[in-house]
Parts: C-alpha cells; structure tokens; sequence
C-alpha cells in the first residue's frame, strides 16, 4: 500500500485552528490577567510568572532531546502550562516552587503519559496539587508587605465580609491571576473563537452557583454568590482549567455533566471542606471520570441528527438570527457583562464598603489617640469640613484635602484630643489618607493609614513603623521632610529612601492635620 493511514490519539485537527496557534492564541489571552497580577502584586509576580513558563518549556526541551524524540516544546502548550501555573500561585511563593511545579507538570504529568494529548489530567493542575501536597506552608503564604494575610476566599470561611469590586478588578489579593474582569474577557473571547467549549466552562458556573445557593447557608444572596464565583479560582477553573481538550469529554452532553461535576464538587469542597480553595481538586477528580463519561454517554452520527434529517427533507435552514456570526454575539455580551458587572457589584458592596471604611477610620482613630473611649462627631466641626466643599486646604500642602475631624473623649465625657483624617493626591501611586491623632495639650500623638496604595517594596515602606513613628509624641507646629536623612530634632523626619513623592505626601497630609487643629480647632473660628 502506498496510502497509509496514520491513527494517532487526540486531539486531532478537525478545523482550521492548528495546534500551535490555539496554545498561543490561549497564552496571549492571559497576558491581561498576568499584566494586572504584575502591577498589583510586585516584581516578584513576574519573576514567578517567567520562572513557571521557562521551567516548563525547558523540561520539554530536555525530555524530547533525552528520549530522542519530535520537538514538541514549540507548539506552545508548555507556555499554557507554565503560565496557568504561575497564575494560580501566591506572588509571595518562593521562585522554587513554579520551577518545581512546572518541572513536575511536565515531565510527569505529561511527558511521562506520552506527551500532549495523552495526559489524564490537567498538567497544570498537577503541578499545583503536587505544590500544595508537598509544600503546603509555603504554597498557602500570602503576604501583603511582608505582613501575613488571608486570601479573600479564606475570609470568607471565616465569616468576614470581602470587597468584591477589588475581588474582580484583581486588586483584593489572592492568587497572580485574580482578576475577574481579565480572565472573563480573555475566556470570553476563546469562547467566540471556538477554542473552548461554553458547554464546560458555563456548566462549571452554573453548577457551583445553584450548589452554593442551596447549601452555602446564605441562600441566593447576590453579594455571597458573587463573591465565591470571584475568589478561588472559580473563573480560571471554568474557563482555562476544565476546557483541556484531552482531560475532558467531546459529546456537548458529556461536556456539560462535566462541568456539573466540576461546579457542584467545587462548592462542595468550598461548603465541607477543610482547606478553603480546593477547586483544583474538583477539576482534577471530574478528569478521572471523563473515561466513564465518554463510555456512557455517546454522540448520535450525524446523520441521524435532526437537522441533519430536516436538510434532507428540504426543511427551511436556520432562520436569520441564528445566522449572527458567535463573534459579534460574545463581543456584544462582553460589553454587556462587563458593564453590567461592574455596575452590579458597585451597587450592591457599595454600602458594605462604605461601612468599612467608616470602621477602618474609627479604628485608625483608636490607634492614634489609645486613651480615647468613645469618639464623637460635632456639628460646628463638620460644617467647617462641608464648607470647604472637596477643596484643597491651603496653598502649603500641595493637593491636601481634610475629610473630617472627630472628637475623642475619654470615660468622663472630657476631651481629651481630636481625630483628623486628611488625604493627599500628591502619592507616587494613588492618594494617601491618613488619620492624626492630635492630644488637647497640642501633641501629635501618631498617624495611621487608611488607604495607601504606593509602590511594593518602595513606597509603601511608609506603612512601616521606622517611618510613621517618627510623628509620634511630638509637640511641634509643623514637620521638615529630610530627603537624606539625619533627622536630629522633633519636628525633622527622614524620608524614605527614593520615595519622595510618598514621604512629601504623608509629611504634607499630617501638615495640614497639624495646621487645621492649631488655626481652625484651636484660632477661634471652631464653635463659634
């Protein structure tokens, strides 16, 4: 024969994607997702995100060129592997754990199975397993400058309340790729491409959500879904994790109890559990069945499909709307989620958020002035505050606004001092808010932060005590900002080493806290 057939497993070209430009098309549409984990999360996110993807592409050079077999490291699934990776890990992990993790997702994973198409479960979700199996404390440490805190999901075990805006911007920690909105989008637009399939990745939604309605506790509360669809890898899972082509079923009815299974297993895990993020696990398991899925449940030929027997009858085709190429129909609903999401999400958090502010601003008012009991607005004092209507106070403090001024007192009902909050526009990466804590007898007792969001590792070494204990008890009019250092009186303050604009803005904030109370609390026009 000269014609012979060469039969190999999955997957099979079947269209005009190849295999290399899905797995590239799949990389670039989480560049977005990478891009915000970056800037939120620091330098070292990147090198985690380039460590993961160059170990991974790496251990399939070297075991293509030991085992002397076809390069396959160029068709772009390392990257995929690599990159997935490296997005669902802390950006506090080590760089030991994504080379480990990412040698381990390749080489035994998938190469060891017979390479890409071959595997039995997600190669990805291997390395991170076999991460958090082996190398749990480091794996579950996420820090916040250096501070140990908790992950928004394992808030919400806990009981407390989360951000869900900052949870799908991204910005409400977590893992590298947390941000909602990116994925979303990214996975959107595979969907229109026809390079994974809706009946998986909204199956997967749809079942952790109704799992979560009924037994989450909570019922069909909005703000409770939501902020589980928004934390624990809920939304890569759906839409990058399950969607392998090799780990899942090919029937669109296999493919939807799939990710049934994934959904329900998911919430069960979130609901039952004791770890609170074990979504990867419900991806791997729903592997593990996807044989017996595909056993049972087996696609009709097409011939025996009804429009394919409707054509042969001459039946009218589709009708116009259905015509609408998926593209433009994804594009619109990207818009339309996007949008709606986001307006969604502000309306319902935005009283929960307002109520933690007011509690973070209470309670950065006992930090600063400890000896308080209660702390108690005052009419004359607020209308003070209406009056300058948002404006900048004064013209030495650069763009310094005064948001409100308490009254503390103590057990007797005596004044015993007064609570400024103050904001600066001038911060290198945001607005600084700050309240001072300012005694009756003029003596600033500290400062404590309320919003500070300044570069990692650079400006927000502001938060530290080395720099914000330098306003403590210190009976001065004004402080003098020293860009070298060698602070050698009261009222001199080392700034922070290459981070002017953060040092001017907090000096210039507490300046204006100062100046409020001696000129407006104390000059005579407060009261009268």
């Amino acid at each position: 024969m000269t014609k012979l057939l060469n039969l190999s497993s999955g997957p099979q070209t079947r269209d005009r994607w190849t295999t290399p430009f899905i797995m590239y098309f799949v990389a670039a549409s989480l560049v977005p997702a990478a891009a915000v984990g970056v800037v939120v999360n620091g330098l070292h996110s990147l090198w985690i995100i380039l460590s993961s993807v160059g170990t991974a592409v790496l251990s399939e050079f070297l075991f293509d060129k030991i085992c002397k077999k076809p390069d396959t490291w160029k068709d772009g699934s390392a990257v995929v592997t690599g990159l997935l990776l490296a997005l669902s890990l802390s950006p506090s992990t080590p760089l030991y754990g994504p080379i480990i993790g990412a040698a381990f997702a390749i080489i035994v994973a998938k190469c060891c199975f017979g390479g890409l198409g071959k595997n039995f479960i997600n190669p990805a979700l291997a390395g991170r397993c076999f991460l958090l199996i082996s190398f749990g404390k480091s794996m579950t440490l996420f820090e916040v400058d250096g501070v140990a805190t908790a992950t928004p999901v394992a808030e919400l075990a806990a009981g407390k309340s989360v951000n869900i805006t900052a949870m799908f911007l991204g910005t409400g920690g977590g893992v590298i790729g947390a941000s909602i909105f990116a994925l979303m989008l990214g996975g959107l637009v595979l969907w229109a491409m026809d390079i994974i399939h809706g009946q998986i990745c909204f199956s997967v939604i749809i079942g952790f959500t109704l799992f979560m309605g009924f037994f989450g506790g909570h019922g069909f509360d909005p703000k409770f879904l939501l902020a589980h669809l928004c934390g624990g890898g809920v939304i890569m899972g759906a839409f990058y994790m399950a969607t392998d082509y090799t780990t899942s079923p090919v029937s669109r009815l296999g493919q939807t109890v799939y990710g049934v299974l994934i959904g329900v297993l998911g919430a069960l895990f979130r609901v039952a559990g004791s770890a609170a993020d074990s979504f990867s696990y419900s991806i791997i398991i729903a592997n593990l069945f996807t044989p017996l899925i595909e056993t049972y449940i087996i696609p009709k030929p097409y011939a025996y499909r009804k429009s394919a027997i409707a054509l042969q009858n001459g039946e009218p085709r589709l009708p116009f709307w259905k015509k609408i190429p998926k593209p433009v129909i994804v594009l619109v609903a990207i818009t339309i989620v996007a949008g709606a999401a986001l307006g969604g999400v502000y309306a319902m958090t935005k009283e929960t958020i307002e109520e933690q502010k007011r509690l973070e601003k209470l309670a950065s008012y006992k930090t600063v002035l400890p000896e308080a009991e209660n702390f108690e607005p005052d009419e004359a004092l607020d209308q003070l505050i209406a009056d300058m209507a948002g404006e900048n106070y004064g013209t030495d403090f650069g763009k310094v606004k005064i948001n409100e001024a308490i009254v503390g007192k103590n057990a007797a009902g005596e004044v015993i001092g007064y609570g400024i909050s103050v904001t600066s526009g001038d911060g290198y990466d945001g607005d600084v808010t700050l309240s001072v804590g300012i005694s009756a007898d003029d003596v600033v007792q500290g400062i404590a932060f309320t919003e500070l969001t300044e570069t990692p590792g650079m400006g927000m070494q502001a938060a530290e005590p080395e720099f914000y204990e330098q306003f403590s008890n210190k009976a001065v009019r004004f402080f003098k900002m020293l860009k070298g250092g060698g602070a050698s009186t009261d009222d001199e303050i080392d700034g922070i080493s290459g981070c002017t604009f953060t040092s001017n803005a907090v000096t210039n904030a507490v300046n204006a806290g100062l100046d409020f109370y001696h000129n407006v609390l104390k000059g005579g026009s407060f009261g009268e």
